[in-house]
C-alpha cells in the first residue's frame, strides 16, 4: 500500500515537472520570436523572402530560416541577430540583395496623376492621397522598402538616402 502511494506521489511529480519543461519550451519560441523581430529594421519590404518582419523573425526562431537575409538590416542586423541566438555571424545573401543607407519615398507632385497604386502597394500605410490626386509620403512612416517604385505608371517616386536619426 505504502509503495503504490509512494508510485503514485513520484507519477504526479513527473507529470508536474515535465508539464512544466513542456508549457516554458512552447513559450521560449514565442518569446525568441519577439526578441529577434526587435532587431529586424520593421522595413516590412519583404526581401528576406516573407511577407514582414515578423514572418521572418518566426522563421528564424523556429530554424527554417538564416539570419543573413535582410539587407535592410545589413551587417549590423546579422551581428545583433548572432549575438541574441549566440551562433557565428555570416555576411548578408546577395541573392537577397545589398545593403544600403536608410531611404524614404519621395513623390515628384509635378507627375503623380494620383493612381492611387502606390498606396495600394505600401505594406505601412506611409502614403496619403486619393484617387485623381497627387499623394504624399509621410516621412515618419514610411521604411523605404521600395514597393511603391515599382506599381507607378509614371515613375514620379524615387529614393532619397535619410540622415541616421531622422527615421
Amino acid at each position: 500500500m505504502i509503495a503504490a502511494l509512494l508510485l503514485l506521489l513520484l507519477l504526479i511529480f513527473f507529470a508536474t515537472f515535465t508539464q512544466r519543461v513542456l508549457t516554458r519550451l512552447r513559450a521560449e519560441p514565442e518569446t525568441l520570436e519577439k526578441k529577434i523581430n526587435t532587431l529586424l529594421p520593421q522595413t516590412q519590404c519583404g526581401l528576406c523572402g516573407y511577407n514582414g518582419c515578423r514572418p521572418y523573425a518566426r522563421a528564424i526562431a523556429n530554424g527554417d530560416a538564416d539570419i543573413n537575409r535582410c539587407p535592410p538590416g545589413g551587417d549590423v542586423g546579422i551581428e545583433k541577430l548572432a549575438r541574441l541566438l549566440r551562433i557565428n555571424s555570416r555576411d548578408l545573401d546577395p541573392s537577397r540583395g545589398v545593403s544600403k543607407a536608410p531611404m524614404i519615398a519621395v513623390i515628384d507632385e509635378a507627375l503623380c496623376i494620383g493612381c492611387t497604386l502606390c498606396i495600394q502597394a505600401c505594406p505601412v500605410d506611409a502614403i496619403l492621397g486619393a484617387a485623381k490626386q497627387m499623394h504624399s509620403v509621410l516621412r515618419r512612416d514610411c521604411t523605404g522598402c521600395e514597393l511603391c517604385i515599382p506599381p507607378c505608371p509614371v515613375d514620379c517616386i524615387e529614393m532619397r538616402a535619410v540622415a541616421t536619426g531622422i527615421h
